[in-house]
């Protein structure tokens, strides 16, 4: 499996930003990284940003609905995310969590969705650090894999996006032996859950990745690629990431 780089750009980007866009879809032209790009920007700009991105760089949405169409004022669809030339949505993301109630049913919900509208889904799991504190981390990824991941998925292409949420934005990042130790976690819980098919999942690391430690992470069993945050609004730290990875991920 090629390793996917996606840059989660949060509530973050106006028109000007799509500059930024453009300036890594060319390093993508000119490099060839061995990796699939992805960048998530805000609603109001993914039309205009896969104009921007030329074919080089996938354009993706933050959440949709569990709905097609309906009475659901301020939600997007998958089908208008897809309109809009999305390929990509993240779902589940610890923010959606906890800051808009979100539950494992919910996420799952949404991922049935996504694909139903044709778009290829990451979606996101991970443990608080009071979770990781009392040795939990174990089971509670392995709780939200069985109830947020439906059986049904289609595995090829898509991708779980793994957040120790107590290193989101801190700067602190696991170390190695702890990423492997939850990357392996999730293969066997994807497997369980999947069978077979649970062993084509991309599994991305996600929280604090910058391109000093980047290189490293993406050399991790099991690490299919990175979820990026404050790094992917900066360009040249975003682009030092997508060449940060190796040539055999």
């Amino acid at each position: 499996m090629q390793a996917l780089i996606a840059g989660n750009w949060k509530m973050h980007g106006t028109a000007p930003q799509l500059g930024d866009i453009a300036g890594v879809a060319a390093v993508v032209r000119r490099t060839h990284p061995a990796a699939d790009i992805l960048i998530c920007p805000p609603a109001t700009l993914i039309a205009r940003a896969v104009e921007a991105a030329a074919g080089q760089v996938a354009i993706g949405g933050q959440n949709c609905s569990s709905e097609s169409s309906g009475a659901f004022t301020g939600d997007l669809s998958a089908e208008m995310l897809k309109d809009a030339g999305a390929a990509w949505v993240i779902l589940g993301h610890s923010e959606r969590r906890q800051h808009h109630g979100e539950t494992n049913s919910m996420v799952a919900a949404k991922a049935q969705a996504a694909w139903r509208g044709g778009l290829l889904t990451i979606i996101c799991i991970g443990e608080t650090g009071a979770q990781r504190k009392a040795g939990q981390a174990q089971t509670v990824c392995a709780d939200q894999i069985r109830a947020s991941v439906p059986e049904d998925m289609a595995v090829i292409g898509n991708a779980i996006g793994y957040e120790p949420l107590w290193a989101i934005g801190s700067g602190h990042v696991p170390a190695l032996d702890e990423i492997e130790e939850a990357h392996s976690n999730i293969r066997k819980c994807l497997v369980e859950r999947l069978g077979k098919r649970g062993r084509e999942v991309r599994i991305l690391y996600g929280g604090s990745v910058e391109p000093e430690n980047a290189r490293a992470i993406l050399t991790v069993p099991e690490v299919g690629g990175a979820l990026v945050g404050g790094a992917s609004l900066n360009p040249s730290d975003f682009e030092a990431i997508v060449k940060a990875v190796p040539s055999h991920a």
